[in-house]
Formats: C-alpha cells, structure tokens, sequence
C-alpha cells in the first residue's frame, strides 16, 4: 500500500492556529512569574541575569519575569553539633586524649545575606567554609590549655573560653556566633576509672571526716550533760547545805531563847512539866521521896 493511497488521511497541522494558545501560556508564565513572597526569618537576594541586585524583605513583591531570581536565606538563629556520633578527638593539658560534642549556635545578620550568597553562594557553604575549621582548631586550642579534672569540674569556663575564642576566630566574617555549649567530654576507659577510684577515695575520706567530726559533737554533748549534771549536784548539795544551816541556827536561836527564858523564870520548868503532865502518878515510889509536880506549899517568894 503506497502513501498515495487515498484510503490513508495525514491529518495537517495549521501552526497559525497554535500562536495564541502559545502567547496565552507565555503571558500567564509571565503573570505568575512577577511576584514572590518572603517568610518571616529569612531574606531575598534578588539576582538579576546572575548578578545581585538587591535584598528582599519578609512580605510579598513583584520582580521581572524570566530575568530576577529570588535566592531566600534564614536569618534565624540556628544549631549546629559538631562530635554528635563519635566527639571530636582532642587531649588536655596533661596529656588525656578525650572525645567533645559541642554544640554552637549562630545566626546571620539580615544586613548581609547578599555578601553571604555573593561570596558562598548560601548558608550551607558559609557554614562548611568558615564555622566548621575554626571551631575544630579553637575546641582544641581552648581545651589543650585545661586539666582532664578541671575541665569537667569547671565546665562553665570552658564554655566561656571556648565561646570567646570562636567569636574571635570568626571575625568579621556575616556570621554571628549567639552561643556555645560543650554537651559531653568522654575520656579513655583507664582514665575514667582511675577518676572513680579518686572520687571513692574522696568519699571514703569526707566519710571518715563526717564520722571523726561526729563523735567529736558526741563527746561534747557528753562532756555537757555530766557538767550539766554535776552542776545541778552541786546545786542540790549547796540547798540541803544551806537548809542544814538555817534549821541549826534556827534551833540554836531557839534553845538560846529558851536558855534566856529559863533564866529569867525559874518557874518556867514547872510549868513546863505540869503543861506535859498526863495526869497519872507514879505507881512505884522511893521511900521518902515526893510526889513530883505536888508542891504544895506556898510559893516562893518572887
């Protein structure tokens, strides 16, 4: 069958009747091409042909279709871990080798975004160029200057050292370094273990001392009470003391009294005895004798 057949019909493409649906594509490409918008937190760098031409601000905007490119970088703050899965190796002023995992955070002045995608071409490049050596030669400077014991008893230092020694390696480069934080320092095994021999024997001391320092107060305490009791003994045997005294100068003055008393009246004894007679007279008595208290004569002569 030959292509002259007239049973086989070659449809004919009219290019006239496509130029309007390819200027109607064309214009909508262009419509939708000439704004944007920028988030919140980042910036624009506006290109244009491939040549920086402006910096863009959070909102919506309209640039030239097919010719400006918008290139959006964060300008938030951001955190980066260096050492999360092994640490960064590194050795302490005496000599330990140790594993760090720091974490720092930084942040790229909105004012500069243009410089950082004209010298870099984007955060990532920056990040890999400029923060990413100078934080592994700084840990290491800083952390080479601290003893393996002081360096986890005096983390906060480290941290400020480690801290200012970045901020001063960075420079003046568009990057602002917002903060540091060393998250874990792992030493050798040998190590490790003789810290916790040193920290047993730390506790053992403090022990003793705890135990040395305790039955000190005990002795004092003890030391107190028999004070305190001998004290109160003494108290008491000064009270019957001096109730012994009074009771026998009470009695003295008293028999003094009755001595005097006695002197100036006889007949104080005789009434004294009538005053204790019970009435009864003796059943047995001396031949001659007289009845006692039975005086029956006139009485003396006053």
């Amino acid at each position: 069958m030959s292509l002259e057949d007239p049973r086989i019909a070659i449809p004919k493409i009219r290019l006239s009747g496509l130029w309007p649906l390819a200027v109607l594509a064309l214009g909508a490409a262009a419509v939708m091409g000439s704004w944007y918008t920028i988030d919140q937190g980042y910036r624009g760098v506006i290109t244009r042909n491939g040549a920086v031409i402006g910096v863009a601000e959070p909102g919506m905007s309209f640039k030239l279709p097919f010719f400006d490119s918008i290139n959006r970088i964060s300008v938030q703050e951001h955190s980066r871990t260096y050492g999360q899965e092994q640490g960064l190796s590194t050795y302490s002023r005496d000599q330990q080798p140790a594993m760090v995992r720091i974490s720092v955070n930084y942040q790229i002045p909105s004012g500069r975004v243009d410089e950082v995608y004209s010298n870099f071409g984007g955060e990532e490049a920056m990040v890999n160029r400029i923060l990413d050596p100078r934080l592994m030669q700084t840990s290491k400077n800083v952390f080479g200057q601290f003893n393996a014991v002081t360096a986890i008893q005096d983390r906060a230092r480290l941290n400020i050292e480690m801290l200012d020694a970045l901020i001063k390696a960075v420079g003046d480069e568009p990057i602002t370094i917002t903060g540091l934080q060393v998250e874990n320092i792992d030493f050798s095994a040998a190590y490790e273990e003789s810290i916790e021999q040193r920290m047993q024997a730390e506790v053992e001391v403090q022990k003793l001392r705890q135990n040395a320092e305790r039955e000190k107060v005990q002795a004092e305490i003890t030391v107190t009470k028999a004070k305190a009791e001998a004290d109160s003994v003494r108290a008491r045997a000064q009270a019957e003391a001096d109730a012994i005294r009074l009771r026998g100068d009470a009695e003295a003055a008293a028999i003094k009294a009755r001595s005097v008393a006695l002197g100036q009246n006889p007949n104080l004894i005789a009434l004294t005895q009538a005053e204790r007679w019970n009435g009864q007279l003796p059943t047995t008595m001396v031949p001659g004798g007289t009845v006692p208290m039975m005086n029956v004569g006139p009485p003396p002569p006053q």
